[in-house]
This record gives C-alpha cells, structure tokens and sequence, in this order.
C-alpha cells in the first residue's frame, strides 16, 4: 500500500478533485488552509504581502491507485502551470482498523 500526498494551491481544488474522482478515489483526508512556499508557485500565506493558502490531501491507496493519481496530477500540472500542485507517494507500511 501507498500514502499518497498531495500539496496544492486551494485555487485548483475543483480540478484535484476532478482528478480524484477520475481515480476512483472515494476515501481521503484534507487538511485546508495551510501556508506553504514552492519553487515555481511562489509564497503561500494568506496575506496580503503573500496572498493564497494551501491545501495537503492524504490518500491511503494500493500501489496501481497511486501511480494513476500520479499520472493524474502530472497531466493537471501541464494545464495549470505555476498554479501548483504536487504529489509524493511514500510506503504505507500499517493501517490500523477496528
């Protein structure tokens, strides 16, 4: 299994979550309004000097959902330019469930 996190702009989140829904992902959790600072999206601090928040989206997958949530968010990276959105896939090792 595979936790998928995605890092991104909360002005793309209609098209992430177009994204997700193209995936078949029906389970996640999100964490709105963070601050973030990217190398091509510029400072995120929802202020008026650095306008603009974040959002971080946690998907607990199989290794095949990953990779199309990946594949996903590279083909939304080639329309939405510096917008910003990023997608780090890291090994699930244990879930615990009642």
């Amino acid at each position: 299994m595979k936790m998928v996190m995605l890092t991104y702009n909360e002005a793309v989140e209609v098209e992430i979550m177009e994204v997700m829904s193209a995936c078949g992902v029906q389970n996640y959790s999100k964490i709105g309004r963070t601050y973030g600072k990217g190398a091509t999206s510029g400072t995120h601090l929802g202020n008026d000097v650095w306008p603009g928040l974040n959002n971080i989206l946690y998907v607990a997958c199989d290794n095949a959902k990953a990779d199309q949530i990946v594949v996903g968010v590279n083909n939304l990276r080639k329309t939405i330019g510096k917008e910003g959105v990023k997608a780090f896939v890291m090994p699930l090792e244990q879930v615990a469930q009642s």
